[in-house]
C-alpha cells in the first residue's frame, strides 16, 4: 500500500510549511528579533489585495514578514521572561490539533479531546500530588486559570454567606475581601478586575525582602475585616522563585472560613520533585491553584490549568446549558463545564503528547535541570564585583543588582548592561524594577539551556560589567 505522504502533490501547501517548520526548528530564529517595528510594519500591513494568491506563495510571504520579529525563547540564551520553549514533541501535536480541526466545547463535538483531557488531568495530579478528585480546566494560561478558580471561589464564598450568584450576580451580594501580597503578580489583580472586584476590596498584605506575603500581617489584616474572604498565595515569585508560607496561610484561611488560591505558574511544578516538597509544603490544603502547561511544562502556546478542589463550586462557575449543547448519560467529563470557552482548540492533545513522552522522571530532571544552572548562575554571578545577588535561589530565578554604582545611576546603567549583552554578546536579557530598585531578572527555563549557555552568560555580564566598573570609580573620584 502506498504511503500517503509519497502521494503529497508539488504545491501542497501543508508540507510546504512542515518542511520549513522542520528546518526553523534545526536552527530556529537567534534569541533576539532583529526587526523594528516599521520594519515589520511595512512587511505585514499591506493594502488588502483584490484577488487571493498561491497558498504557498502565502506562507513563504508570512515567514519573510515574520522571521524578523520572532523571539528565540527556544534558545539555550534565551533569559528574558519565564516562557517555555515549546518541546518538539507538543509542536508535533500542536500541529495535529490544527489538522484535525476538534472543537473542543463538549464530548459530543470532539469525543478524542475530551478524553485526552480526562487523562491529563489525572496525570497532572497525580505529578503535582494534589487532591486527586479536583476537576481541571484547560485554559489559555495562568492568567485565565486564576481567573477560572478565583470565578469558582467567588460563587463558593458568596454561597457560604448566603447569597446565590447564580440568580443575583453581585447585586446586593456582601462585600468580598481579597489579600495577596502587595508584590503578587499583576496576573492576580487582573483576573480579579475581569470578575467585578474594585480596588476597594483587594488588600495588599506587606511583603518581605523576597517579595512574599509577610504571614503576621495577613493574620492582623484579616481579622480586620467581616464577611466573605479570598486569599491568593504564590507559588513561585515572578522575581525570586520564592514560595509563600503555604501551611501557615492554610491554617488562617480554615479559620476564616475564606478560600485560599495559589497562583502557581510555575513555582507550583517544585510539587513534582520529592527533594522540593519542602519548599511547597502545605499548598495542597488550598482550595484551588492555577498553573501554566507553556511554562516549564513546555506544551506549546498556549496552554494552562485551573484546578478546583471542589469540583461542584468549579462546575457551578463555569457550565453552560442549551438544548443544542447534546449530551449523553455516557458522555462523562464535558471540557466547556470547567473553563469559559466554548469553541476552542483542542488544548489537551499537546499536554497529553509531552508528558507521556517526559513521564514522571522525564519532568523531574528538566525541572531539577534548571534549578541546577540557576544556582550555579548565582554562584558565579556572586563573586562578580559590583553584583549582588538578591534572592534566594531555589527555582529557577536569579535577580542580580550593579550595587557599586550609585543609586541615581543605577537603573540607566542597568539598561545599558541589558542593551550591551543583547546586542554585543547575543545573550537575551530584560531589566526590571523590583523593590524600588533595577535588577536585570535571568529566567532559566528553555529546554536548550545548558551549562555551557550559563557559563558564557555568566562571562558575558563580567566581561559587560567593565565599563561600569569605570563609570563607578569615576563617580567615586
Amino acid at each position: 500500500m502506498m504511503d500517503p505522504l509519497d502521494a503529497i502533490p508539488d504545491g501542497d501547501v501543508l508540507a510546504h510549511a512542515a518542511a520549513y517548520a522542520m528546518r526553523h526548528r534545526a536552527g530556529g530564529p537567534p534569541a533576539i528579533p532583529r526587526g523594528t517595528r516599521d520594519e515589520l510594519r511595512r512587511a505585514f500591513c499591506v493594502p488588502m489585495s483584490d484577488e487571493g494568491r498561491a497558498p504557498c506563495a502565502v506562507i513563504d510571504e508570512l515567514i519573510a514578514a515574520a522571521e524578523p520579529g520572532l523571539v528565540g525563547n527556544t534558545r539555550g540564551n534565551f533569559f528574558a521572561w519565564v516562557m517555555g520553549g515549546s518541546a518538539p514533541t507538543g509542536v508535533a501535536a500542536d500541529w495535529l490539533t490544527s489538522v484535525w480541526g476538534q472543537n473542543a466545547a463538549i464530548f459530543q463535538t470532539a469525543p478524542a479531546a475530551a478524553v485526552a483531557e480526562e487523562a491529563v488531568a489525572a496525570w497532572l495530579l497525580d505529578l503535582l500530588d494534589l487532591p486527586r478528585d479536583s476537576s481541571v480546566g484547560f485554559v489559555t494560561g495562568a492568567t485565565m486559570a486564576g481567573f477560572v478558580c478565583l470565578a469558582a471561589a467567588r460563587t463558593e464564598v458568596l454561597r457560604r454567606a448566603g447569597h446565590d450568584f447564580e440568580a443575583e450576580g453581585l447585586h446586593g451580594s456582601p462585600k468580598i475581601h481579597i489579600f495577596l501580597s502587595d508584590d503578587a503578580h499583576v496576573s492576580n489583580t487582573a483576573a480579579l478586575r475581569y470578575l467585578g472586584f474594585g480596588e476597594s476590596g483587594i488588600i495588599r498584605v506587606p511583603s518581605d525582602p523576597q517579595g512574599l506575603m509577610q504571614v503576621e500581617r495577613l493574620g492582623e489584616l484579616v481579622d480586620l475585616v467581616s464577611g466573605p474572604k479570598i486569599i491568593i498565595s504564590q507559588a513561585g515569585h515572578i522575581n525570586s522563585g520564592g514560595m509563600e508560607p503555604f501551611s501557615r496561610i492554610a491554617e488562617i484561611a480554615r479559620a476564616q472560613g475564606a478560600w485560599h488560591h495559589v497562583d502557581g505558574a510555575f513555582g507550583l511544578w517544585a510539587r513534582a520533585l520529592p527533594e522540593m516538597r519542602d519548599l511547597v509544603h502545605g499548598s495542597e490544603a488550598a482550595d484551588s491553584w492555577s498553573v501554566d502547561g507553556h511554562k516549564w511544562l513546555q506544551v506549546p502556546y498556549d496552554s494552562g490549568f485551573a484546578i478546583v478542589r471542589d469540583s461542584e463550586a468549579h462546575r457551578r462557575a463555569m457550565a453552560m446549558s442549551a438544548a443544542y449543547l447534546n449530551r449523553d448519560e455516557g458522555d462523562g467529563r464535558n471540557p466547556s463545564e470547567f473553563n469559559p470557552e466554548l469553541s476552542r482548540r483542542a488544548r489537551g492533545f499537546a499536554a497529553w503528547a509531552v508528558l507521556r513522552e517526559l513521564g514522571r522522571s522525564g519532568v523531574r530532571e528538566m525541572i531539577r535541570g534548571h534549578c541546577r544552572l540557576a544556582a550555579m548562575l548565582a554562584a558565579r554571578l556572586d563573586r562578580l564585583p559590583g553584583v549582588s545577588v538578591l534572592n534566594d535561589v531555589r527555582l529557577n530565578q536569579v535577580a542580580i543588582t550593579l550595587c557599586d554604582i550609585p543609586a541615581e545611576a543605577r537603573e540607566a546603567a542597568t539598561v545599558r548592561l541589558s542593551s550591551v549583552l543583547n546586542e554585543e554578546f547575543g545573550q537575551f536579557v530584560r531589566p526590571t524594577i523590583w523593590m524600588g530598585q533595577p535588577v536585570l531578572r535571568l529566567s532559566i527555563i528553555s529546554p536548550a539551556t545548558t551549562q555551557s549557555e550559563i557559563e558564557d552568560l555568566a562571562q558575558a555580564i563580567g566581561l559587560a560589567l567593565r565599563p561600569q566598573e569605570t563609570m563607578a570609580a569615576n563617580s567615586r573620584d
